[in-house]
């Protein structure tokens, strides 16, 4: 499968098929409308709509234009959650596992230029031990015990299971369906595959194409500075190009200047962009062009009303937008790789991201992993190779907040053969690390070792609730600790529900003026630490969760209200971080 995001262009042809799709539950007899791209969880007052575990069926007619002839074809689907399979006029031409990055479907055997039809797309939503995300059958999933024991509640668990009740481990809601784009695209039968840029300081950038046919040897490659001015070419499939003079890639507010390599194969073409810009950790500092950098912007999800977490360009400028105004400067993909429209508005717009992959909800089990082991290293590899040549990228996350501590050995041998991996498949070796959640991180013993340390903490919230002062006594326990750990430390979530409009003469918990006092209180003890390296706080915007006894509405951490309205918090932080840039 080629990694290259979809294009249009003299040789590249791309029909978006976007739009209203049939759509019926696996079983059912009628069809009923539905939008491409979006989660399908909200398009409907059907509760199963909402609720329903199981496989869900997408049809469309496709067309191959007649004019396509002598070019390979195939469907690109960008993500479809969480496991899919591909049909096309009754028979399965392909399958995909997971919801978060893009598979490829060839045509050129089934459907020939000029022809037409019937796409059936089968999606699944089930979600196990044996998912990223993960998930459970029966049971409340992520809130609390459940009353374990209790007779006439194991056996209510046991008719959810019979019932196929499936509920994420993880708290954020199981949004699924055809989730991003999926395109009809046609490229010449000799055309590029892929093409990796290893860019350096002094303007040199190491390149690597792969092409499909041909010789690689007519591999042709011109950059072009950001008025299209052509400032290097080579030829061959691999080489170094010089660039003199460099304009680099620097995170907002500097310039995020970016230049773009124009590949030529054949009749193929394709235009990468890129930027020279370099990261690396240098003791407990994080380096981009050798210069200290601070992490300072909130978590995202995807997720907005009625798309769920459908691809929205224009909720993406809005919630960049949003980002330049709060002067916040990076986000964390929590807690799976993005939409790549928004690693391409990064680029531009100079947020740096730290790109995860999905696997968070892995907690405790005798056998550490449930065999996710292989499937977890092909969805890491299948990210890095997606998003390698985004200068907005500058570290990789593994996964978030799994139990470290209840094994710690069998953890570290899961998790460190994982972290070796990222940074052999990635030409520009960037620094990977893994998210902890607030647990004893004494015994731990992976988080420590990563590049960067990231922890999520919630002193004050679901430990030490409401007494900020004694919060602070904790984490500064806390912080005294990692300072002998001689690592960066990134604080990579930390908040506090908070109803918007709801106010009190005193700071209490869920007011506006709480979440603002804990914000202080946290600042206060990470200003005192040169080791700490970044705040990212939880969250940008309330989103979605499951239903459960700890959440009214969805999860209110969010800055913003999920119609991107910000709380006294958010204004709160766009001073602080205005006298960081």
């Amino acid at each position: 499968m080629s990694t290259l995001y979809p294009q249009n262009n003299a040789t590249r042809m791309t029909l978006d098929l976007g739009g209203v799709w049939d759509f019926r539950f696996q079983g059912d007899s009628a069809w009923q409308p539905v939008a491409v791209p979006a989660s399908y969880n909200d398009q409907s007052p059907d509760p199963r709509f909402r609720n329903a575990a199981g496989v869900v069926e997408y049809r469309r007619r496709i067309t191959v234009p007649a004019g396509w002839k002598g070019l390979r074809v195939f469907l690109r689907f960008d993500g479809v959650a969480h496991s899919a399979r591909i049909l096309l006029n009754g028979m399965e031409i392909a399958s995909h596992r997971g919801g978060f990055l893009p598979f490829e479907v060839d045509l050129d055997a089934h459907l020939q230029p000029g022809e037409t039809g019937e796409l059936l797309v089968e999606a699944d939503n089930r979600i196990s031990h044996r998912t990223l995300p993960i998930g459970v059958e029966g049971g409340n999933a992520f809130f609390g015990s459940d009353n374990p024991g209790i007779p006439s509640v194991e056996a209510g668990k046991q008719k959810q299971r019979e019932q196929g009740i499936n509920l994420p481990a993880f708290d954020f809601f199981n949004y699924t369906g055809i989730q991003r784009p999926v395109r009809l695209c046609a490229v010449p039968k000799a055309h590029i595959r892929d093409i990796t840029l290893v860019p350096a300081l002094s303007g040199e950038v190491r390149y690597a194409v792969e092409t499909s046919g041909g010789s690689p040897a007519d591999v042709r490659i011109q950059v072009m500075d950001a008025e299209s001015r052509i400032v290097a070419i080579a030829s061959g499939a691999e080489g170094t190009l010089h660039i003199a003079q460099p304009h680099l890639w620097e995170p907002w507010p500097g310039t995020p200047y970016l230049y773009t390599a124009r590949v030529f194969f054949g009749d193929d073409v394709y235009d990468q962009p890129f930027g020279i810009r370099e990261v690396r950790v240098e003791g407990t500092r994080f380096l981009i062009n050798g210069k200290p950098f601070r992490f300072h912007g909130p978590c995202k999800h995807e997720d907005s009303a009625f798309h769920g977490r459908g691809m929205d360009p224009c909720l993406n400028v809005t919630d960049i937008g949003l980002y330049h105004w709060l002067h916040a400067n990076c986000f964390r993909t929590s807690h799976y790789p993005y939409a790549e429209e928004m690693y391409q508005l990064c680029d531009r717009e100079g947020i740096v991201i730290v790109d995860e992959t999905p696997a968070v909800g892995m907690w405790a089990d005798e056998d550490y992993g449930w065999g996710l082991g292989e499937y977890h290293r092909q969805v890491l590899q299948d990210m890095i190779a997606r998003d390698r040549n985004h200068p907005c990228v500058v570290m990789w996350s593994l996964g978030n907040e799994p139990d470290t501590d209840t094994y710690p050995d069998r953890a570290y041998d899961y998790w460190r053969p994982l972290y070796d991996l990222a940074h052999q498949a990635d030409p520009q070796n960037r620094p990977v690390t893994l998210v902890g959640c607030q647990n004893r991180y004494d015994r731990d013993r992976i988080i420590r070792s990563m590049d960067v340390v990231l922890i999520n903490r919630y002193y004050g919230w679901y430990n030490l609730s409401g007494d900020l002062e004694t919060a602070k006594f904790a984490f500064r326990q806390e912080l005294d600790w990692w300072e002998t750990q001689g690592k960066p430390v990134i604080l990579s979530e930390y908040g506090a529900d908070t109803i918007a409009g709801l106010h009190g003469a005193v700071a209490e918990m869920f007011t506006e003026e709480f979440q603002v006092a804990f914000y202080e209180a946290m600042s206060e003890c990470l200003d005192e630490r040169d080791f700490v390296i970044g705040e990212m706080p939880w969250n940008f915007a309330d989103f979605a969760t499951c239903q459960g006894p700890m959440r009214a509405g969805g999860n209110r951490k969010g800055l913003f209200t999920r119609d991107r309205r910000p709380k006294m918090a958010a204004h709160w932080f766009r001073k602080r971080w205005a006298e960081m840039d």
